[in-house]
């Protein structure tokens, strides 16, 4: 576990320790996405609203993203992520006891995983801006990766838990145990006291208003925004799409549900531990490029799926694109941000591309209610294939070295 290894951050006590609460707060977040979206299933046939409990998590990064960046750069970041996990506790605890209670309508399911989205925004930039002060530099693009091995280890555990869950128990349980899920974080993030100095605060608007400057002023950090959004927007029909999926095209329930779910991040994971070196030795052109390939050949397999083999083809494929293209995105806009304004620019960054996956996510389900959801992946594995061809001529990638901050 030496410098720039693969497990290397983990020499470190606090990335440990963060590392591991967060584990468990995903898995409780994957259970509830899994229950969510199983739940709409059952309170519509509506292919839009069951793609807006997507768009419902990730819309709030687009809405409140770049403020949050702001927030995380002004304040103490380690209680800007306290304060998001105690409200995402507690949104989540009011939707089991709705849910237990038997009186959650499609609006009520929306506005409380709004709620949750809500948490999410403000804590994503604070939390990823925080990586810096719990690893040395070296270990930076481990740290990333191995954050998103953790997400996706969650992604694989959890859905499986909470198709589960919901289709042994009850939908309420899985959005319980999402709520205490929250409190291995809050403990450790009250413990945690990291050397760092303390942020200069100026006024929000201005605060805001340098972020963005550097943003658009900056050609390699462009290039990476453009490329998160127009990918963000065509990965999105996968996620926003597959209960549906599942529901029609394979006549399969919350457990067919749940296993595709963990294939994608059992896939996730594997190919988390090779992104770093694929980095390296590819350049980010490449592995964005081979990541891309490998969703659209995802969204294509799950559009021709009628059972759940072909649904686990699509899931490996799909696992293996969103870690190339995410990762290397987020790799590439992490070294190339200052660190005065890092919180800014990865919230400017998650902002606009998980704001392209929200939009995304209405757009292709809204394809899918107007003709049908066949059509509506293929078209977003079109758009993906036209645009990974259009991006690399005109708009390729930073070269290795430009526009990094040391």
């Amino acid at each position: 576990m030496g410098p720039g290894t693969t497990l290397g951050p983990f020499r470190f006590a606090a990335f440990r320790a963060i590392w591991i609460a967060n584990l468990f707060s995903n898995v409780g977040s994957m259970i509830q996405s899994v229950a969510a979206a199983w739940l709409m299933t059952e309170l519509t046939d509506s292919h839009r609203l069951i793609a807006l409990v997507q768009a419902s998590t990730t819309l709030p990064i687009l809405l409140f993203g770049v403020v949050a960046g702001a927030i995380a750069d002004n304040f103490d970041r380690r209680r800007v992520m306290l304060t998001a996990q105690i409200g995402m506790l507690i949104a989540s605890g009011v939707l089991a006891l709705a849910s237990y209670e038997g009186f959650v309508t499609p609006a009520i399911l929306l506005v409380l995983t709004l709620a949750v989205g809500i948490g999410t925004a403000l804590n994503s930039p604070a939390w990823q801006a925080s990586v810096r002060a719990q690893v040395g530099r070296e270990d930076l693009p481990q740290a990333i990766s191995l954050n998103t091995i953790a997400f996706n280890l969650a992604r694989s555990v959890g859905p499986a838990l909470g198709g589960l869950l919901i289709s042994l128990w009850d939908i309420g349980l899985a959005f319980a145990l999402n709520a205490v899920s929250y409190i291995a974080l809050i403990v450790v993030l009250l413990r945690w006291r990291p050397q760092v100095e303390p942020p200069v605060r100026g006024p929000m608007l201005a605060t805001i208003k340098a972020g963005l400057h550097f943003c658009m002023g900056s050609p390699p950090v462009r290039k990476v925004l453009l490329r998160g959004a127009v990918i963000g927007f065509g990965l999105s029909a996968y996620q926003a799409l597959l209960p549906a999926v599942v529901r029609d095209q394979l006549g399969s329930g919350e457990i067919g549900f749940g296993i595709l779910l963990g294939a994608f991040g059992i896939s996730s994971i594997l190919s988390a531990l090779f992104v770093g070196s694929a980095m390296r030795r590819l350049g980010s052109e490449a592995a964005i490029g081979l990541g891309t390939v490998a969703f659209i050949a995802a969204e294509a397999v799950l559009a021709l799926s009628h059972g759940l083999g072909l649904g686990l083809v699509a899931a490996l494929l799909g696992g293996v694109g969103w870690v190339l293209t995410l990762t290397t995105l987020n790799v590439a806009m992490q070294v190339r941000s200052p660190d005065a304004i890092l919180g800014r620019c990865l919230a400017i960054y998650q902002a606009i591309t998980f704001g392209g996956m929200a939009i995304g996510a209405w757009v292709w389900g809204a394809v899918a209610d107007w003709h049908d959801i066949q059509v509506s992946l293929l078209t977003a594995a079109a758009w993906l294939g036209i645009s990974l061809v259009l991006l690399r001529l005109f708009l390729p990638m930073p070269a290795r070295g430009e526009g990094v901050h040391h």
